[in-house]
């Protein structure tokens, strides 16, 4: 039964490894009582798989197709809270679907990513020098980001509460 009113996410999180997106996605899902998903936990659950084997097994490319399919999926049936990985406003037709929607760009900077990600075994794109490989995402993708956003939230140097609160207060903002 269809009420024609369009099911669209409420938020998407956009941002690099260590901008939070997971955990500010959660805590505001949680707050406003909505349900949660993340596109690189989707294809996992799709695929049976961690986001590594797919990398190693299948490679980039066919990881990038499994995200985009998830996303938009997500985009057209979520109405919730929804976290990109990383790389995914990276392919063109995410970034047109992304149009439209309420996105909010976490921006990190490289000391703060680096802290928030570790070593990074679980990620393939960080393979040899993590630091340098961080530093290279963000200064590659930040002008992506940027051109999906339609809110910037900065997270160097703030606890998740207080992004929380401005996410919330971005798109609380938008319903008003």
């Amino acid at each position: 039964m269809s009420t024609g009113a369009e099911v669209r996410p409420r938020v998407v999180l956009v941002g690099t490894m260590g901008a939070g997106k997971t955990t500010v996605g959660r805590r505001l899902a949680e707050l406003w009582g909505v349900d949660f998903r993340d596109s690189d936990l989707d294809v996992e659950a799709a695929e049976g798989r961690s986001v590594s084997d797919i990398f190693v097994d299948s490679g980039e490319a066919r990881f990038r197709e499994l995200e985009r399919e998830a996303i938009a999926d997500a985009l057209s049936a979520h109405a919730g809270v929804l976290a990109l990985g990383g790389g995914a406003v990276v392919d063109p037709t995410t970034r047109e679907r992304l149009a439209g929607h309420r996105v909010v760009f976490l921006r990190v900077g490289l000391a703060d990513a680096a802290d928030r990600v570790g070593l990074g075994v679980s990620r393939p794109l960080l393979l040899g020098n993590v630091r340098g490989r961080i530093k290279q995402l963000i200064d590659e993708r930040t002008p992506v980001y940027a051109s999906v956003a339609t809110h910037v939230v900065e997270t160097d140097g703030v606890d998740v509460e207080e992004v929380v609160a401005r996410v919330r207060a971005a798109v609380e903002e938008d319903h008003g």
